[in-house]
């Protein structure tokens, strides 16, 4: 992060808000494996704009007895066994992750991160259900709180479908590349900055 930049903690309650988007074996968040897990950090720059500064993802190691839906791997395109993965085991993938985050938390004098997500019900449920899983006793995220960019995409863009929103909003978007967790986290993550930016030059307009 640019060492100009303002921390976010007066912006969003103290919370900061972390892009997530997880890849599954199905809809199931108890007993459908979670494949894939990115998540993107988003910072005020010197410009007072909201924008990515840090980006981490990673492959997962099916857990034992998970369920795998033939129809979600289609769907995804991942092969879960797929000797290239260099998939992780779901407790090392969290840990990955957790440790930029929480560093983010602490330097934007936020206290704690809060997950943001296109229909972010299910990347939140599977995230619970892995950190039950795997023990971990301190996540860096809200339990249950999210912010949701198919209902902000609604508001700004009159659409809900990520690839909708993008196009609309002048996002580049391709479709060839959708459904990997960096991509999906990565272009969710543009699109809440955008949105969150445009609400500030709006407020600015108004004082």
């Amino acid at each position: 992060m640019d060492k100009t930049a303002i921390p976010l903690a007066q912006r969003f309650r103290g919370y900061l808000p972390i892009i997530v988007d997880i890849e599954t074996a199905g809809f199931n968040s108890k007993k459908n494996a979670l494949l894939e897990i990115a998540a993107v950090i988003v910072e005020l720059n010197s410009d007072n704009e909201l924008a990515i500064t840090e980006r981490y993802t990673t492959h997962v190691i099916p857990f034992k007895n998970s369920e795998l839906d033939p129809a979600a791997l289609k769907f995804n395109g991942i092969d879960p066994y797929h000797p290239f993965r260099m998939a992780i085991d779901e407790k090392d993938a969290l840990d990955m992750l957790f440790k930029p985050i929480k560093h983010a938390v602490k330097r934007n004098d936020c206290t704690r991160a809060i997950l943001v997500g296109h229909n972010p019900a299910f990347d939140i449920a599977f995230l619970n259900a892995a950190i039950q899983r795997t023990q971990i006793k301190r996540s860096p995220f809200h339990p249950f709180s999210t912010f949701d960019t198919a209902t902000l995409g609604g508001l700004a863009y009159k659409q809900t479908v990520l690839a909708k929103i993008a196009q609309v909003a002048g996002l580049e978007w391709d479709n060839e590349k959708a459904h990997s967790a960096l991509y999906d986290a990565e272009k969710t993550a543009e699109l809440f900055c955008l949105i969150v930016n445009r609400w500030n030059r709006l407020e600015l307009l108004d004082q």
